[in-house]
Order: C-alpha cells, then structure tokens, then sequence
C-alpha cells in the first residue's frame, strides 16, 4: 500500500496538504467560535483581531517547542527549522504560547469577560478543531505515524518505512469524543440554570476542567503509548506537560464543581413556611 500523498501540484504550484489540512481546521473552528460568541449576544468586533493572535501565536509556539525538544537534528541543520511544510509543530507549544496571548487581547478588547467564562466558550471550538486537525494535519504530512507495526490497524506514511500506527487519526476520534462530551455537558448545565426563575449568573469553568483532564491525560498517554522514545527528553516533556495540565485542570474542576453545587442548591426565593408553621401556637 502507498502513503497518503504529502503534496499535489495545480500547474506550476505545489501544495502541501499538512498545510491545507491545518488551514481547513482553523476555519472550522474560527466560525464555530464566532457562532458560539453570537449565541450569547456578545459582541464580535474584535474576534478577527483576536483570531489573527492566536493563529500566529499557536503556529509558532507550537514550531518553537518542537524545534527546542529536537535541538540535535535542527542543530545539525539549521534550515530545517523554516520547512514547516515536513511538519513538526507541537501542541503543547502552541498552548503555551496561543492561551496567554488570548487571555490578553480578551483583557484589552473584553474585559467584562471573565478568564473561565472566555475559556468555557473557546474550548469546544479548540476541541473541534483538533479533532479536525489531526485528520487533515499529521495524517497527511511525513513521518505522521507513531511507532512501526504490524498490526491491521497500521498504515503507511511518507517517510517511514513499514506499516506503523495511525496515531493521528486515534488522536482525531479522542478529540472528537471530547468534543461531544464538552458539547452534552454544556448543555445539561445550561438545562440546570434555565430551571432556575431568576439569581445570579451561573457558575463557569466546569468546561475548561473536563477539557484540561481530558486532553491532558489522552495527550500524555499518546506520546507515552504510541509516539515517544524511551529517554528522549522532548518526549518525556511532553508527558509531564499533559499530566501538568491534567492536575490543573483538576483543580479547576473541583472549584467549578463547588460553585454549580452551592449555585444550584440556592433557592431564588425564600422557603414558603408550611402549615405547622402558620398555625398559631
């Protein structure tokens, strides 16, 4: 069986489908995020600001990283740094750079945006969107495979010899399932406030958390699993950052558990006494 083809021509141009595919991914998710913003009749002006942040902050946050975790090959040959059509971005290091660049322009362009509140509506579009990104990115590109086998589940890639193991299609499917849980559960929350007549606003992060332990421990496991070598201190660094994120996410997740329990377990109205407690004594 061939790879999947890395590039194509239309006339004299040629295209990277990495490239295409990662651009078709940000799109998805750039107007899911725009939809979300609507649907909670906040405004939009600044959104293609803010879109623009993140695209180039993510890219080279993630190139960044990758580029420091494997210093001994782009070292040896310093041009390879600038070839990103090969691949090469790392999602940790497009985090690292992309969520605080975000928070700023949120700060400066919605301050009445709270730093959880921004998190719950971004994440089930960056959800999406790496579900997405990883069918159309590394699954197109050379060298996508994790490590060789031969099982019936493993495919060929460009740049590798043998079959090996489609891990980012496996990484697509655990994206994607994040996607719908996020999806379900803010949904059953809004259900859980909508009951409610009147009060104050509902509590957020619950989103943030479930997605923080999830693509933590999922993105920890890949590398551990499927991706990393033994020793290999870009590997090893991925797998503390996942399990870093995870134990944040925790955090995060028991502070917005708390809230939803002393939120919903308030009464909008005072109790009505009953009929012992009208009687006269």
């Amino acid at each position: 069986m061939r790879p999947i083809p890395t590039a194509f021509h239309i006339g004299p141009l040629e295209f990277h489908t990495y490239g295409l595919g990662l651009a078709i991914a940000f799109y998805v998710a750039w107007r899911y995020l725009v939809a979300r913003v609507r649907a909670r009749e906040i405004h939009t002006d600044h959104l293609v600001e803010l879109g623009i942040w993140v695209v180039v902050s993510a890219l080279l946050g993630a190139r960044l990283l990758h580029v420091l975790t494997n210093w001994s090959t782009y070292s040896a040959h310093p041009l390879k740094v600038f070839e990103v059509w090969q691949g090469g971005l790392a999602s940790f290091g497009g985090l690292l750079l992309a969520v605080p660049i975000a928070l700023w322009v949120k700060h400066r362009r919605y301050p009445e945006i709270g730093v959880l509140e921004g998190l719950d509506i971004a994440v089930p579009a960056l959800a999406l969107g790496w579900a997405i990104g990883r069918l159309l990115g590394p699954q197109l590109m050379v060298a996508g495979g994790g490590h060789p086998t031969t099982s019936w589940i493993g495919m060929y890639y460009a740049g590798q010899i043998g079959k090996r193991i489609p891990v980012p299609i496996i990484q697509a499917l655990e994206d994607g399932a994040l996607f719908v849980l996020l999806i379900l559960v803010e949904r059953r929350l809004q259900r859980a406030s909508a009951s409610r007549p009147a009060g104050p606003r509902p509590p957020t992060g619950a989103l943030t958390a479930i997605a923080m332990v999830i693509w933590g421990i999922a993105r920890s496991l890949d590398e551990r699993l499927w991706l990393g070598e033994d020793g290999h201190l870009g590997s090893l660094l991925v797998q503390a950052a996942g399990v870093a994120l995870a134990v944040g996410g925790l955090v995060i997740g028991i502070v917005a558990y708390r809230n939803w329990r002393s939120y919903l377990g308030e009464s909008p109205h005072p109790a009505v006494p009953g009929p012992t407690q009208l009687a006269e004594p």
